[in-house]
């Protein structure tokens, strides 16, 4: 077999085509997103927002709307809602984080446990199913990532601004508080697009290695985003076709790519690589 034929052959099978679709759609959106929130140090936020998202995945399959719905809802206003606690009540960012996180995830348990049959699609959000995603599923998926896309795109420059420097931005006239509580929901809706392609557990790693790793590489933000889109995509790809033929887990693939791609990049950046320290020490 050659290697044209190791990607050719598993794209005869239609799940596997939505899968690849979907973790570069997903792979790209994250991507973007995570550039945002690595260079704003909200790594924190995404691992809670992720989790909060999961009782209103619960509160969407017990009234019967679609599931992304209840996700985004939730997720989006547990994001705004750590902006408040955090501005209104005097509390360490962090902080508001911790307490919202581990509230809203008890309440999808508790939820949860009172459905007394097993339930796959909610299953698939925990632990994440990238080749079981249908075509319904990528529609959703595009529309919520070009909904993210073309918001950071219309207002990159204001969202740069506010996040490099908040006070030279309110300065200048630019509503800052504003900017962030846009960028906390536009967190919430990238984490529900990302959820179904490697499940609630993983899903900060989707969003911040990519940003991460081309962090370690490059200097200049868009250089850095589009690294990072590369990054994304690359992993996505590689590790859909290992979960394919190891048979084993898509999501923990594809995040397990990202992992060891920042790793590399980790001792052989020429930027701040530990090489490049040890070297540089030595001499």
């Amino acid at each position: 077999m050659t290697i044209v034929d190791l990607f050719v052959d598993p794209l005869a099978y239609g799940f596997m085509q939505r899968g690849l679709i979907a973790a570069v759609m997903v792979g790209t959106v994250c991507a973007v997103m995570g550039s945002y929130v690595v260079l704003k140090g909200l790594a924190f936020i995404g691992d809670a927002v992720s989790h909060a998202a999961f009782p209103g995945l619960v509160i969407a399959y017990l009234i019967g709307i679609p599931l992304y719905i209840g996700g985004a809802v939730a997720a989006v206003l547990t994001a705004l809602a750590i902006g408040v606690v955090s501005r209104r009540g005097n509390l360490r960012f962090d902080t508001a984080v911790g307490v919202l996180f581990a509230g809203m995830f008890a309440f999808g348990i508790l939820l949860f446990s009172t459905i007394r049959n097993y339930v796959a699609d909610l299953f698939s959000y925990l632990l994440g199913n990238v080749l079981g995603i249908s075509a319904a599923d990528l529609v959703q998926i595009a529309v919520l990532g070009l909904v993210v896309l073309g918001v950071i795109v219309v207002l990159r420059k204001e969202l740069l601004y506010a996040t490099f420097d908040p006070a030279g931005a309110a300065a200048s006239g630019l509503p800052v508080t504003t900017l962030e509580y846009l960028l906390l929901a536009l967190l919430g809706i990238t984490i529900v697009v990302s959820i179904q392609a490697v499940g609630i557990i993983m899903v900060v790693a989707m969003l911040v290695t990519p940003a991460a790793t081309a962090q370690l590489i490059v200097v200049r933000f868009s250089r850095m985003t589009m690294l990072a889109v590369v990054i994304a995509v690359v992993s996505a790809v590689l590790g859909l076709y290992l979960s394919f033929y190891l048979n084993v887990a898509s999501g923990a693939s594809i995040v397990l790519v990202e992992t060891v791609l920042f790793l590399v990049a980790l001792v052989l950046s020429p930027r701040q690589g530990l090489l490049v320290r040890w070297s540089s020490r030595a001499a």
